[in-house]
């Protein structure tokens, strides 16, 4: 599908049709869901797609060693290595607090990431930086997992910054299995768009699925689309229907 300049192109297989062309240009998207849905790899996916369009990208790592995170990609054949060296690509590691011999390599290091404030100074360091259009920030919820109730001021602090930088962004945001939600009370508001995963049990066995539920700036589709994590990857099924209880229609 050919995407508009006002538009981003997601480089997952199947997205731009679900999303009818694409996320529209700064919008700060939130990627709810449970573990095991593949929310890491759809942000890795989406900033590496930029990468080979020229779009620089940084990823906030909130919850793995920017080392791993490296190496998980590179498995996908998305290796980041080279982008970093051509500056077009950052890590922000918000993981290690510093701590360890490849921690001291890393350019970017929050050492608390709670302090709000200091956290936003590295993200935009980082993004000024490599002049990112995208940044990916995993997870988010963990800015607010001891706090829910600062859920929605948290994003609207990191939409504030991202949107007056210029970047389209996703945001991951982590929910409990059984929790139909998106990760926080009022979370829902204070972002364009929500994309939310799914991993459900169907026959048994347990099937991945994605719905919509806003994006602000286009039409997308409101039916619930199947999709795969393959060795390249997420594809998305954007002509084939998932119904809960059911399977595939």
């Amino acid at each position: 599908m050919r995407v508009e300049k006002s538009r981003v192109d997601v480089g997952i297989p199947g997205m731009n049709e679900v999303l009818h062309g694409g996320i529209p240009r700064r919008n700060i998207v939130l990627l709810s869901g449970g573990p095991g849905t593949g929310k890491s790899i759809f942000g890795q996916q989406f900033l590496y797609a930029g990468l080979e369009r020229g779009e620089p990208g940084v990823l906030v790592s909130l919850e793995e060693h920017p080392v791993q995170i490296r190496i998980i990609m590179s498995k996908f054949g998305w290796d980041v290595r080279r982008y970093e060296r051509e500056g077009v690509f950052a890590i922000v590691d918000c993981f290690t607090g510093g701590i360890g011999e490849a921690a001291k390599r890393e350019r970017y290091v929050v050492r608390d990431p709670t302090d709000i404030p200091s956290l936003m100074d590295a993200i935009r360091e980082a993004v000024l930086d490599v002049k990112a259009q995208r940044v990916v920030i995993d997870s988010v919820s963990t800015l607010y997992l001891t706090k829910p109730v600062m859920a929605r001021s948290t994003l609207m602090q990191i939409k504030r910054i991202l949107s007056g930088l210029g970047c389209t962004a996703i945001l991951v945001s982590q929910v409990s299995v059984t929790e139909r939600g998106f990760g926080g009370p009022g979370v829902e508001h204070a972002v364009d768009g929500i994309i939310r995963l799914d991993l459900d049990e169907v026959d048994g066995e347990l099937k991945r699925s994605l719905i919509v539920w806003k994006m602000r700036g286009t039409s997308h589709s409101m039916r619930r689309h199947p999709f795969e994590i393959t060795d390249k990857g997420l594809i998305v099924f954007h002509d084939r229907v998932f119904k809960l209880g059911r399977g595939v229609g």
